[in-house]
């Protein structure tokens, strides 16, 4: 059974990263899922000094606001004529080094450090459960992500044109009146959300990887925005259900085989891919130059 929620919260956790990550990746933010894993730290802490315990839905909700202050002052810094990886990378570190401040600070003596509440880890999720009445309903992290999942396809499926326009020509969008600063922070929030409903029980490296991998391996495979969502999750399901059989054969760490597999998937798209491989376009162009030689003579 712990086989199964591994794998299903895997699973998950690859589809709602990949779905919100391909348009991450068409605006060339792919990092700001990085930005915000670590920004939240602040919100946290701060969730439990308040509530003085460290169930989920606490830290959540404080992590989620840190997490959408940090994609306001990330658009607030590029928007002021920062170029957006600095303004990525000054508002993740200085917001980091605040939560690290406020955990070496106010609870050194608490059972609350770096590691509990910001790097999980995908093979213990069957421990932490919800019971109801006695029932037990399954891993927490399931139904975390299950949640943020049901959110982003709810969304996008609702405001595809929208999202999709505002990824390919935002200037056009806005020309037709599609508020896109509303959709961008929309789509900043689903990120924020599926960020920090993913990491605290599976960990930064495989929340981060599945926001950039699979989306990017799919756009080399095709140049159509439902076709690259399509793909970028069937990418991600498989680097997650492969890469823990991987894992369990070599007896390494889950996440870190998840994403391996990710990247030898992208990889191969990279050197194989129709339209975008590097093989293919080096056979073209040697086809062509053969038959201009050919022409010459």
């Amino acid at each position: 059974m712990t086989t199964l929620w591994i794998l299903l919260t895997g699973m998950l956790v690859a589809a709602s990263c990949s779905l919100v990550g391909c348009f991450l990746v068409l605006r060339k933010m792919a990092m700001i899922g990085d930005a915000i894993s670590h920004s939240v730290l602040p919100g946290i802490v701060i969730a439990f000094l308040v509530s003085g315990s460290r169930d989920s839905l606490p830290m959540l909700l404080g992590a989620a606001a840190i997490g959408l202050v940090t994609v306001f002052l990330i658009q607030l810094f590029h928007q002021g004529g920062v170029q957006s990886d600095a303004a990525i990378g000054v508002v993740f570190t200085a917001l980091f080094s605040v939560g690290i401040v406020l955990v070496s600070a106010y609870t050194q003596h608490i059972d609350l450090d770096l590691d509990c509440v910001l790097y999980g880890e995908i093979a213990y999720v069957s421990w932490n459960t919800i019971e109801i009445a006695g029932i037990a309903l399954g891993p927490k992290a399931v139904w975390g992500v299950g949640i943020a999942l049901l959110l982003g396809v709810l969304c996008i499926s609702l405001f595809y044109k929208q999202f999709k326009l505002c990824a390919f020509d935002p200037a056009l969008a806005a020309a037709i009146g599609i508020p896109v600063a509303l959709f961008h922070y929309l789509l900043m929030s689903l990120v924020s959300i599926t960020t920090v409903a993913s990491f605290e029980s599976v960990g930064a490296i495989l929340v981060v990887g599945m926001l950039v991998v699979p989306p990017s391996t799919a756009y080399l495979l095709t140049e159509r925005l439902g076709r690259m969502i399509v793909y970028s999750i069937a990418l991600g399901c498989v680097s997650a259900v492969a890469g823990y059989y991987a894992a369990s054969l070599l007896d390494a760490s889950i996440a870190g085989c998840m994403i391996g597999v990710a990247g030898a998937l992208f990889v191969l798209a990279l050197l194989f891919s129709p339209s975008h491989g590097v093989v293919w376009r080096r056979w073209r162009q040697r086809r062509l130059a053969e038959a201009h030689r050919l022409e010459a003579h």
